[in-house]
């Protein structure tokens, strides 16, 4: 009987796990190294991937969030892709984490970084990056961009962009 036993906790582990997921409105994957990462940056390269490092802790990080969100929603049919990068701990997934994505309701796509060897990861993006966020890396191709700091507005985040991305979307009605 007691081998059962383990295998019925496993289940019921399993099924809890998947409730928690299932009831998180954004979803996320968790990248524990910078080739998981890069692998992702560079799948598509006929996109312009647009690249936020945030936390949910960083203030300027979570005010400027709509304005990625807008961006990603109003250039979706361009081939631009908006990625959120989190920098948030992976101790802290259950606590702080999936709390937030559940309210926030986040349309672009989500990652937990959990790389801690900062100091390897960070001069990949931009050798002249101290590891501030909020951050912006835009990559299309070979060609490549670092912003660092709080955009003051989405016409900002927008300007920032421009030069990796194709035409503009045309005006509703045209």
């Amino acid at each position: 009987m007691r081998p059962y036993r383990s295998l019925f906790v496993c289940l019921l582990c399993l099924c809890f796990g998947l409730k928690a997921k299932a009831q998180t409105s954004t979803t996320f994957v968790v990248y524990d190294s910078l080739p998981q990462l890069i692998s992702r940056l560079k799948s598509d390269t006929n996109l312009t991937m647009v690249v936020k490092f945030w936390a949910t802790w960083c203030k300027p990080c979570v005010e400027e969030l709509p304005y990625f969100e807008e961006y990603n929603q109003r250039y979706e049919t361009q081939k631009v892709k908006v990625l959120l990068v989190s920098l948030d701990f992976k101790s802290q997934l259950q606590k702080k984490f999936i709390p937030f994505l559940e309210t926030a309701k986040l349309k672009s796509e989500v990652v937990l970084f959990a790389d801690q060897d900062a100091n390897a990861w960070i001069p990949y993006f931009d050798q002249e990056w101290d590891g501030a966020i909020p951050a912006t890396y835009v990559i299309k191709g070979q060609r490549n961009g670092f912003h660092q700091g709080k955009f003051a507005d989405f016409s900002d985040l927008e300007s920032f962009i421009k030069p990796f991305r194709g035409p503009s979307p045309s005006a509703p009605g045209r």
